[in-house]
């Protein structure tokens, strides 16, 4: 494979594994499978295409002093060596695995996220011609896929699907047990570890000074306490709880189900989606299908909600990645 075809086949999969990492980090039902399937696959083909990168470029790039390339090539190397690292240990583990308060996926993750700059910066001043066609005079001196060229990209699929079913098979040989999304099953009816996507504290709650507000596109505005909102009905449900660091977890909810509390404000029947908001300001949207299943919990596993858990009300969407099961609830807009 020449090494302007690898070029192009490296900004095609890093881009790729960028956008469908993106999209799995709220694709929570079964439906989006395949989509888990396309990024553990694409993974493997990177994984190959950047190792053969790695042979052919360092040497030369050393030879020719190119120290301010190498530098970034080097920064690049290093944040994709640690997502495709993070994620096939994670895949191959068995098990949860975590340095400190953080798993493993979680750094992967932050990894990938990183790399956009690099990316960037590595593609902007010279390399978008990669992506560019070739001028009418240089195609004419062939085809642009050549046999070769397959060869060479169906190699580095072949391997790389290879490497991804190793990973598969290495954690179904120690017992690891993970759901369509990658994320490791917990006991069932347990409380969840209280993780944030960035590490953060729980903020400073006044329990009885807290406030519901509704907002929008509703006949009556509303601010609820937990007695008010307890008030408009209290149910219990069952849901399982896919958190992006890592685990999945089944387990009991007790609450008020978000359709009383849009009913109980008159909200207008052509309202389009609803919008949850938390006092840290992480908010999500719900569209009209999935409200009816949406939950405003206040107790998990038969006991009160703990503070580090979304305390004193925090969003169930069992149709939803563990991103937008919004806690700390505060404010609800319909729109």
């Amino acid at each position: 494979m020449a090494s302007a075809t690898l070029d192009r086949l490296l900004a095609a999969l890093l881009v790729t594994q960028l956008a469908t990492g993106l999209l799995t980090l709220r694709s929570g039902v079964s439906a989006t499978a395949p989509l888990f399937w396309v990024h553990g696959l694409l993974g493997g083909a990177l994984l190959i295409a950047s190792g053969e990168k790695l042979r052919r470029s360092v040497g030369p790039a050393v030879r020719r002093r190119r120290w301010g390339k190498l530098a970034l090539g080097a920064l690049l190397t290093l944040l994709v060596a640690a997502a495709l690292a993070g994620g096939f240990a994670w895949v191959a583990g068995g098990r949860i695995l975590s340095i400190g308060p953080w798993t493993i996926l979680t750094l992967h993750v932050w990894a990938a996220l990183a790399l956009v700059p690099v990316v960037l910066a590595h593609l902007v001043p010279r390399r978008w011609r990669l992506l560019r066609p070739r001028s009418g005079a240089t195609r004419a001196l062939g085809p642009r896929l050549s046999r070769r060229k397959l060869i060479g990209i169906g190699a580095v699929a072949v391997l790389g699907s290879v490497a991804w079913g190793a990973a598969n098979i290495l954690d179904r040989v120690q017992g690891g047990a993970r759901r369509f999304t990658g994320s490791r099953w917990l006991p069932d009816g347990g409380i969840p570890p209280p993780t944030t996507f960035y590490g953060e504290g729980a903020p400073q709650l006044d329990v009885a000074e807290w406030r519901l507000g509704i907002t929008g596109r509703v006949n009556r505005r509303m601010s609820l306490d937990l007695v008010a909102l307890a008030a408009l009905g209290i149910v219990e449900q069952e849901a399982v709880l896919d958190c992006t660091s890592g685990w999945v977890l089944r387990t009991g909810w007790r609450g008020t189900p978000l359709r009383a509390v849009l009913d109980a404000a008159g909200a207008e029947p052509d309202a389009t989606h609803v919008t949850v908001r938390s006092v840290t300001g992480w908010s999500v949207h719900l569209e009209r299908h999935e409200l009816d299943d949406a939950l405003l919990a206040t107790h998990v596993a038969g006991t009160l909600l703990p503070m580090a858990n979304g305390a004193p009300c925090r969003l169930v969407a069992p149709e939803r990645r563990g991103l937008d099961w919004i806690k700390w609830v505060a404010f609800i807009e319909v729109g």
